[in-house]
C-alpha cells in the first residue's frame, strides 16, 4: 500500500509493515528523506495495470480443426448424368 508521510513524500509499505509502524519509524523515514513525490493521482492504481486475462469458453484450435474438416466432408449430388 502507498503511505504518504507528513512531508508529502509517498512510500510503499506492506500491510504488516504498516501495522507495525510507530511514530519513531515515521520520523526516521522523514529524516532519511525516504519516498518520492507522486504527481499522478492514479499511480499504482489497478486501472492502469489491466492484468485481467481474457477467457474463452472454447478452444480456437478445436474450432479450426472442425471447420476445415466440415468444409471438405460435403457430399455433392452427382446430377451430371441426367
Amino acid at each position: 500500500m502507498l503511505y504518504q508521510l507528513q512531508n508529502g513524500k509517498v512510500i510503499y509499505l506492506s500491510i504488516e509493515e504498516f501495522l507495525d509502524l510507530t511514530d519513531e519509524d515515521i520520523q526516521y523515514l522523514m529524516a532519511l528523506n525516504a519516498g518520492d513525490y507522486i504527481t499522478d493521482p492514479f499511480s499504482g492504481s489497478a486501472m492502469k495495470k489491466n492484468t485481467k486475462k481474457k477467457r474463452y469458453d472454447f478452444d480456437s484450435e478445436d474450432i479450426e480443426d472442425n471447420i476445415s474438416d466440415e468444409l471438405f466432408d460435403i457430399d455433392f449430388p452427382n446430377d451430371m448424368d441426367t
